[in-house]
């Protein structure tokens, strides 16, 4: 019998001083026999780049080198990129005994799909590598790997079948008594219910137990949410970490039996499920915490509007970085109503945010009557509405200099979409939280915020959306009702739909025409926006890339 820790981190990219200590300090302080640290713990994932510096390779060996001196009375797994024996750099699984590197795993299957970009640093592992520990033979993965006929992206399973199949059958036929696996595996809604089908279907075609370790953490538009796990060989689920957790769980594996014991802190009950709206606004938080906290900034600043959006977004930052290190701007125009001033006062007293107010009346009528000696601006028109953003703009980035805070942007999926945003507006900004949540989940997360305390006032709940830059005006002047709108977003954005598919699933022609010629002729603001998590199942940013200029319709 083995003992087995999993350690589910936090890395920073880049930062391989402060994730060699934070690897030293868990095995120092480990009993276990194995510890196991997720894919690339040593460099953070995605390190992007910078693999193609050679300094940065130098940097990497020089702390692996140290990892592996603190390896005296416990054996460690963990992923680091690593030059091979024929001096290719690899995507590795690194064992690390009595000081010293024992054997590595490549990486076999290496995405190159949504986020994932690995063909362009590594080169492909050819077969799976195990080893022995107190007469337990472990065999070794790294994340896709395992993810084999079930893979999430079905082009890339089709273009690699063949590899697929043969590395399916090595792991069938490798003497094992247990699969471990390494992952930097992001988040995105069902992701886990997801993990479970393709590692019980690994499991049970290799006929191994699994222990499935994966990265917690926010990088830039990425989210990792941890959930390491174990899978029996007839591929059951047996327990798993906490989400959105960074820490240590031990277990105890008789090879006897092939059955994991003493499980410890793992979770049992009704771990297989994932609580899909708890697990996306956590994403979130999540993202925004790591965000200002790995960038250095004091804290976080944001234009409070009295509408959901922003309402939603002050909830998120206030629960990722404390009420005490948030501010919200309130800058009311001439067609401001008083209830949006009143609800997003209400909303910072009730979380204890400090709230100050700067009418843009002054700064829109001096751009107004300079610009009306050029251009033939009429009040409410678009240009008008536009400079009213682009005041607010101007103020908040003033706030983001001087205090040295983040600023937060407010907009949503479905609007980014549109284009029913400014830009040098309300686009402004160093982060975008809400940059992958369609309205339909703006709705239903503020709700399940409100189920822990009461952060939203649900006159902003309840009220239509307005942008407020024009008399009466109401989103639905501009865009399609949301519930048909974020339909056709999620066909054509998410699942690559035609018009013609859209249409027959029962949306209208002339709605759908429009919302996809409007996508489309708007890639160029999306292009200029800030970063944001992703949390569905395709983002824009790094992993929808569309050309801005393109004749194809």
């Amino acid at each position: 019998m083995i003992r087995i820790e999993l350690a589910q981190l936090n890395p920073v990219v880049g930062g391989m001083a402060a994730n060699s200590r934070k690897i030293i300090d868990v095995i120092q302080s480990s009993g276990a026999d194995l510890v196991v640290f997720p894919e690339l713990v040593l460099t953070g994932y995605p390190p992007e780049d910078l693999l193609l510096r050679h300094d940065f390779q130098e940097a990497v060996q020089a702390a692996l080198q140290k990892v592996a001196r603190a390896c005296t009375d416990t054996v460690a797994i963990l992923g680091a990129p690593l030059r091979n024996r024929n001096g290719h750099l690899v995507n590795a699984a690194v064992v690390l005994e009595n000081g010293k590197i024992k054997g590595w795993h490549e990486k076999i299957i290496l995405p190159n799909y949504g986020v994932f970009d690995e063909k362009r640093y590594f080169v492909s592992g050819q077969t799976p590598y195990s080893f022995e520990l107190k007469g337990v033979r472990i065999a070794l993965a790294v994340c896709e790997d395992l993810w084999c006929e079930d893979h999430i992206d079905s082009r890339f399973r089709q273009e690699h079948a063949e590899q697929i199949q043969r590395v399916q059958a090595d792991y069938a036929a490798i003497e094992a008594d247990i699969l471990v696996s390494i992952n930097a595996s992001p988040y995105h809604q069902r992701k886990t219910e997801i993990r479970k089908q393709v590692l019980s279907r690994c499991a049970r075609n290799s006929g191994k137990p699994i222990v499935y370790v994966n990265m917690t953490g926010g990088q830039d538009e990425l989210v990792f949410d941890g959930q390491s796990m174990l899978i029996d060989a007839e591929g059951e689920f047996i327990a798993k970490m906490p989400a959105f957790t960074q820490g240590t769980a031990v277990v105890c594996f008789d090879e006897a039996t092939r059955q994991f014991n003493d499980l410890g802190t793992l979770q049992t009950n009704g771990a297989t499920l994932v609580e899909e709206t708890r697990h996306t606004y956590d994403a979130l938080v999540h993202a925004v915490r790591d965000y200002v906290a790995k960038n250095g900034f004091k804290g976080v600043v944001m234009g409070l509007s009295g509408g959901i959006d922003s309402a939603l977004t002050l909830a998120i930052a206030a629960d990722a970085v404390g009420t005490e290190n948030v501010l919200a701007l309130l800058m009311p125009s001439r067609y401001t109503s008083d209830i949006s001033n009143q609800e997003a006062r209400h909303q910072c007293d009730q979380l204890g945010v400090d709230c100050r107010t700067l009418p843009i009346e002054s700064p829109h009528t001096a751009f107004e009557e300079l610009l009306k000696e050029y251009l033939d601006i009429v009040e409410g028109d678009l240009t008008c509405q536009n400079i009213q953003a682009r005041c607010r703009g101007v103020m908040l980035m003033a706030y983001s200099n001087h205090t040295g805070r983040l600023l937060l942007t407010t907009g949503n999926k479905s609007e980014m979409a549109m284009g029913y945003a400014t830009l040098y507006g309300d686009m402004a900004g160093g982060f975008a939280p809400l940059k992958d949540v369609s309205k339909h989940w703006i709705y239903r997360l503020s709700e399940y915020r409100n189920t822990l305390s009461e952060a939203i006032p649900p006159g902003v709940i309840e009220r239509a959306p307005s942008a407020e830059l024009a008399p009466d005006q109401r989103d639905s002047d501009s865009l399609p009702p949301y519930e048909i709108l974020d339909g056709i977003l999620e066909s054509y954005i998410e699942q690559d739909r035609s018009a013609e598919e859209i249409i027959a699933e029962g949306y209208p022609e002339d709605v759908v025409i429009d919302v996809i010629k409007r996508v489309n002729r708007n890639e160029y603001k999306r292009r200029q926006s800030p970063p944001g998590p992703k949390i569905s199942r395709r983002a824009f940013g790094r992993e929808r890339r569309y050309p801005i200029t393109s004749a194809y319709s």
